[in-house]
């Protein structure tokens, strides 16, 4: 039972990235024209998985995005948007 129980820590920390971390990232969304356009936006994107942060400004025609790297990531958050009406870009 010992070594199962030190298998299994084992592998759960084998299995959960170290390097995992909080990533944030501008993306260029373009097609937003009126004031509803922002809370679309960020409905979208704060429900995607792992999105802990959603900043839309209809000004700026950009979202700022705060989310987990080892749940979802860029291309992931472009589809959000594009989903929802709004393509969008990845701001380099």
């Amino acid at each position: 039972m010992r070594k199962l129980l030190a298998s299994l820590a084992l592998a759960t920390l084998v299995a959960t990235p170290v390097w995992a971390a909080m990533q944030t990232i501008t993306l260029a969304v373009p097609g937003m024209a009126c004031a509803a356009c922002p809370i679309t936006v960020k409905k979208a994107l704060t429900a995607v998985d792992g999105v802990t942060k959603a900043e839309v400004s209809l000004e700026n025609r950009e979202a700022i995005v705060t989310f987990d790297d080892t749940k979802t990531n860029a291309l992931a958050l472009k589809k959000a948007t594009k989903d929802a009406g709004y393509p969008s870009n990845i701001y380099q």
